[in-house]
């Protein structure tokens, strides 16, 4: 283990961030509800978080230790994911029970999804094999250093509702539940500045 610093990170080391997400998320729930078999996700849940989170890298909404043992990936107020990042994937055609369901999901999404300006946290994880070290806490307490001095909210969704007490702990609260069977559920939670 090395000792690291929390660093801002733009398009230019992407590729560092992608490949601890994607260890992270390897047993994440609702990602692999998506993607089931291993070659589906290792090709396609680094595109849809890059897509996602394109505009946080070109907004400074990056943070990762610069050994890259756990990044996250924030949109900042006024910042959205561009639709063309998400076309531009071009995923082949699904069954349409799965495009149905995707939909409904994100609708289910933006009911929760603030209004007012705020970070959004789209995703935060650490290398499973520094998970444990109070790497994603410092992640998320470096960040929010700099929402509450900004006097702005901070939003998420939890993948799993065994990361709620983590996320309780740096004064996120749950909003509700976002449930679209048999997708696993997600939980909304909103952290107001401090």
């Amino acid at each position: 283990m090395s000792e690291t610093g929390i660093i801002a990170v733009d398009e230019s080391r992407s590729r560092e961030v992608l490949d601890v997400i994607t260890l992270a998320f390897a047993r994440d729930p609702v990602a692999r509800f998506w993607w089931t078999a291993a070659d589906q996700y290792l090709h396609w849940w680094p595109r849809w978080v890059v897509a996602i989170g394109r505009n946080g890298f070109k907004s400074g909404g990056v943070d990762a230790f610069s050994d890259f043992g756990a990044a996250a990936i924030w949109l900042p107020p006024g910042i959205e994911t561009d639709p063309a990042d998400i076309a531009a994937l071009d995923m082949p055609s699904g069954e349409p029970e799965i495009d149905a369901l995707g939909e409904a999901l994100q609708g289910e999404m933006a009911k929760f999804h603030p209004h007012e300006d705020h970070w959004y946290l789209w995703t935060l994880g650490a290398d499973p094999a520094r998970q444990g070290e109070g790497l994603g806490g410092r992640l998320l307490e470096h960040r929010l250093a700099v929402t509450d001095d900004a006097g702005m909210p901070a939003y998420l969704e939890a993948s799993s509702p065994g990361l709620v007490p983590f996320y309780k702990r740096y004064g996120f609260e749950p909003v509700g539940l976002i449930e679209v069977s048999p997708v696993p559920p997600l939980v909304p939670m909103y952290r107001k500045p401090r």
